[in-house]
């Protein structure tokens, strides 16, 4: 599986940025799939999973002010593409974020709080988000 992140860059706070992630490598008629974020000094964490239901999860810190999405459109080699709207951003939204893809078969939504991390076994490589 193969993730590559776009859409990353400096955003003012109160501001809005969409991610998008070109996905491919895979043959699967849908895999979960997710954004993860990083900032300096603390563990990379779920922000928001889709399944390929099309049931979504946030973590509280951005519900209501992001929004995950994907496009099963084939094209090229690109199999599907996920993205990431985000509104109203804060300072504390700062960070690398990563495109995530699960192994085949599982579910990434334990509630619609709650995401299974340990479900997602591929990682792009991330696009920064700067917020000042």
């Amino acid at each position: 599986v193969q993730l590559v992140e776009s859409g990353g860059g400096l955003v003012q706070p109160g501001g809005s940025l969409r991610l998008s992630c070109e996905a491919s490598g895979y043959t699967d008629n849908s895999i979960c799939m997710g954004w993860f974020r990083q900032s300096p000094g603390n563990r990379r964490e779920g922000v928001a999973a889709i399944d390929p239901d099309g049931r979504r999860a946030y973590i509280d810190s951005v519900k209501d002010r992001f929004t995950i999405s994907r496009d099963n459109t084939m094209k090229d080699n690109v199999r599907e593409t996920l993205y990431l709207e985000m509104t109203d951003v804060k300072v504390e939204d700062a960070a690398m974020y990563f495109c995530a893809a699960c192994y085949p078969g599982m579910t990434a939504i334990a509630a619609p709080g709650a995401i299974y991390e340990h479900s997602f076994g591929y990682f792009g490589q991330g696009t920064q988000v700067t917020v000042s």
